[in-house]
């Protein structure tokens, strides 16, 4: 954070509210019933995958792209509770309401959720400019001022720090808050690179209305009780043709969606409209880590979200699928005891000529971008020269893009690259609500049995700077919570 600028980097680093109460009490997360999942794979397919660990994961097949709406209908026919949604946009005090009906799209019934506001439901953003503005010809700067003059609830826009003053006052989870600002923060720096200006700067148009404000803080919130490890999504497609926007006649994908867009598969289908929006694409951006086609997992819930739009010949909507990788390996293969093994990719380079300080700037944006772990080691090159080997472990599916962030940041002229199992414990987590927020819990078990349990850092880290409690301390108590709770 830099003369009080709020960047994507700065979001992993400092607290996004530092005036949160201490004694805030339940958050609507806490307070609502959360979304229940059977532990069916266990009965229902503990024959066909033995001797199985399982993460649980969420699947965005976006073959119609995504917008914010699609994902929040996506999210509630998966199983998560509208009255949490409903109650997340009450809570907000933007004037918004939501409405869920049932639609069919080109024979698939899906969820529809609605934003409404003042009593008007949003629009496809072409539809919005060509009832609010007109079809005539005005010039880009003609319909911008024109924009800023219209009386409609959509043409008020808002800048970055606004938006997180409103999303840091609403009673929901510090990490749901986290989240939602995290994907305001990645539109501005699309918006300020396609514009040239700093991101305090700009002056969100479509996604400072309070319709948009609804859709990225329900996608946090609904993404978040979802509670699964993993976000992983299918290739983009992204549509084609032309879009008319604040700034004029845009091409499809506009210029800030492409950016958002930047490192992520992408496709032009048949439907010549705009498929992702903006909002859409920054979903996508922060919270998927892996894009691949379907798989392999055994699916409990699937949520179909409708767009607006109904084309002829073609579903219009996003499919959610929710549920739990399976990895099956031949008992021999395995060191009873010990879990899953799995296939890592392993992406090495040595690093002779390099500051340490583009080294960390390097270690966190291959995290950022899907990265399980980034080590260096110390070692001794030719010449005598120290230097430092950077290893890289990560899914097959983000080789490619992490293999580039390692040729683009770093002077390495080669990357090595390697496939090696391991075996890991199964993982999952649980939550615990310390006196200043929520923390997870990472229980790692062998067997069905627990084997060890500790809170994960990052969410500690936040409190404690957040709080000004030391970090020890809120580690401390976050596990005192978790091993009363597991001994009652």
């Amino acid at each position: 954070m830099r003369d009080g600028t709020l960047t994507r980097k700065s979001l992993r680093r400092k607290p996004i509210i530092t005036n949160a109460s201490i004694d805030a009490g339940l958050t609507l997360v806490a307070a609502l019933p959360m979304m229940k999942v059977p532990p069916r794979i266990a009965r229902s397919a503990g024959a066909a995958y033995p001797r199985t660990a399982l993460m649980r994961i969420a699947y965005l097949d976006c073959f119609s792209g995504i917008s914010g709406d699609m994902f929040l209908a996506a999210l509630v026919d998966a199983g998560v509770p509208f009255e949490l949604m409903q109650q997340t946009v009450a809570s907000l005090d933007v004037g918004a309401t939501l409405e869920i009906s049932r639609v069919t799209r080109n024979g698939i019934s899906a969820t529809k959720v609605d934003v409404l506001v003042d009593g008007q439901k949003d629009l496809p953003r072409e539809e919005f400019w060509a009832e609010t503005h007109g079809q005539s010809g005005e010039t880009a700067g003609q319909h911008h001022e024109h924009h800023h003059d219209a009386k409609s609830r959509h043409s008020y826009g808002r800048h970055l720090r606004e938006i997180v003053k409103i999303i840091g006052a609403a009673p929901i989870s510090d990490r749901a808050k986290h989240t939602a600002c995290a994907i305001f923060t990645a539109l501005g720096e699309a918006e300020a690179r396609v514009h040239n200006v700093d991101v305090e700067a700009v002056h969100f148009h479509e996604v400072g209305a309070a319709d948009a404000i609804v859709d990225i803080v329900g996608a946090a919130v609904g993404s978040e009780a979802l509670q699964v490890q993993r976000f992983v999504a299918s290739p983009l497609n992204v549509g084609g043709g032309e879009v008319r926007c604040a700034h004029g006649v845009m091409p499809v994908p506009a210029p800030a969606t492409l950016e958002l867009l930047k490192g992520i598969p992408v496709y032009s289908g048949e439907v010549q409209k705009e498929l992702v929006t903006p909002t859409g694409a920054a979903i996508v951006r922060v919270l998927v880590t892996g894009f691949s086609s379907l798989p392999a997992m055994a699916a409990e819930q699937v949520g179909y979200g409708a767009g607006s739009r109904d084309f002829a010949g073609h579903a219009n909507v996003l499919r959610l699928v929710v549920g739990e990788t399976v990895e099956t390996r031949d008992a021999s293969a395995r060191t009873p005891g010990t879990g899953m093994e799995e296939e890592v990719t392993v992406l090495e380079a040595n690093l002779d000529d390099l500051s340490p300080q583009v080294i960390g700037y390097m270690t966190e944006r291959l995290m950022a971008e899907g990265a399980r772990d980034v080590f260096t080691t110390p070692v001794q090159m030719k010449k005598g020269r120290p230097g430092s080997l950077v290893t890289v472990l990560c899914a097959r599916a983000d080789e490619e893009k992490l293999r580039d962030i390692l040729f683009a940041e770093s002077s390495t002229l080669g990357v090595r690259t390697r496939r090696e199992s391991r075996h890991v414990l199964a993982r999952r987590h649980e939550m615990v609500t310390t006196p200043w927020g929520d923390v997870r819990i990472k229980i790692g078990s062998t067997g069905g049995a627990e084997s060890q349990a500790a809170p994960e850092y990052e969410d500690c880290r936040r409190i404690a700077a957040g709080h000004h409690v030391p970090l020890k301390t809120v580690m401390q108590e976050a596990l005192r919570l978790y091993l009363d709770k597991k001994n009652e």
